[in-house]
């Protein structure tokens, strides 16, 4: 049975990556598991996408980080184990990967990385955004030490938070603004956007192939590599329309960072100041000893692009 697909755990199966990650994992016709908590069947959002993935055949094991016991009797039914956890809880990977050491049958471990690629990032970033990268970069080092095979997905910027609002600092907006919009520094950085359902798809592509094993996956779609500029005035073009654009220097974003009470908001100042003005995620090459682009290593994946994406929202 060389060719049967791997036995799938997904962690933090319900949040905004790990729904998209199930669903790719049932599509593509791997055995599928979810590990959830007791509690949340009773949240009414929750617990209605939980009976969805019932229904569509994952199988629902129940516990959490924080239960040892759970973690590994959780591992020893499936073949690989991918994290989708929140930055709240990027640390507490230490508790799954003792439990991925115990369990001994784990031939992958993706932890939840799922944004810009750590490795590059890290002299750039500033405030709250480097020490998140700095704990995932601790999680890298700590699953090379004990030896667990694994895959780390970059897959830079959701196209739902980024491209929905065009980039704007309230992530996940209903629709694009139509009248005014804040550019950061002068726009001209380069940035990768990736949709969550394609996200989805290159990551379970991943988990049996071995050129993505003990390499970073990037997801770096060719169409959709975009300067801010270039998506304002895409968006622009779509509603017939010019936004009033006030740009903002990376002075006010520093200063920003350092007066926002609200400490989400002060993480979305350093990823602004990270991606859009510092510019860093599509700067650099990938080395092909660490590294494998998605879009490369599985032409076949019809990924939507940002013109396509923006469609919906036209109307």
């Amino acid at each position: 049975m060389a060719d049967q697909k791997s036995k799938i755990l997904v962690i933090g199966a319900t949040g905004a990556i790990g729904k998209f990650i199930v669903k790719a994992g049932v599509r593509e016709g791997h055995p599928t598991f979810a590990l959830v908590r007791e509690s949340t069947l009773s949240d009414p959002i929750k617990g209605k996408l939980i009976e969805d993935f019932r229904n569509s055949g994952v199988v629902l094991l129940y516990g959490d980080l924080n239960d040892h016991e759970s973690l590994v009797k959780a591992a020893k039914q499936v073949d690989v184990v991918i994290s989708t956890v929140g930055i709240s809880q990027i640390a507490d990977q230490v508790k799954l990967i003792a439990a991925i050491k115990e369990a001994g049958n784990i031939k992958r471990f993706l932890p939840s990385e799922f944004g810009s690629d750590l490795e590059y990032g890290l002299n750039d970033a500033v405030g709250p955004a480097k020490a998140t990268f700095e704990e995932k970069i601790q999680i890298r080092r700590l699953i090379e030490a004990q030896g667990i095979p694994y895959t780390y997905v970059a897959s830079y910027c959701f196209a739902g938070f980024h491209v929905s609002s065009l980039a704007q600092i309230q992530p996940g907006l209903p629709s694009p603004p139509r009248d005014k919009v804040f550019v950061w520094g002068d726009g001209t950085s380069k940035v990768i956007f990736c949709v969550e359902e394609d996200i989805g798809t290159y990551t379970i592509k991943a988990v049996d192939d071995p050129r993505t094993l003990n390499k970073t996956l990037c997801l770096r779609p060719p169409n959709n590599i975009y300067s801010m500029n270039e998506l304002v005035a895409l968006w622009e073009k779509k509603i017939g329309k010019t936004l009033e654009k006030t740009y903002v220097t990376e002075e006010e974003i520093l200063k920003n960072i350092q007066e926002d009470s609200i400490p989400m908001n002060k993480f979305i100042w350093a990823l602004v100041l990270l991606i859009y003005v510092k510019g860093y995620q599509a700067n650099y090459k990938i080395d092909p000893s660490s590294g494998v682009e998605a879009s490369q290593v599985y032409p076949d994946v019809k990924y939507t692009t940002v013109e396509e994406y923006l469609d919906q929202f036209v109307l």
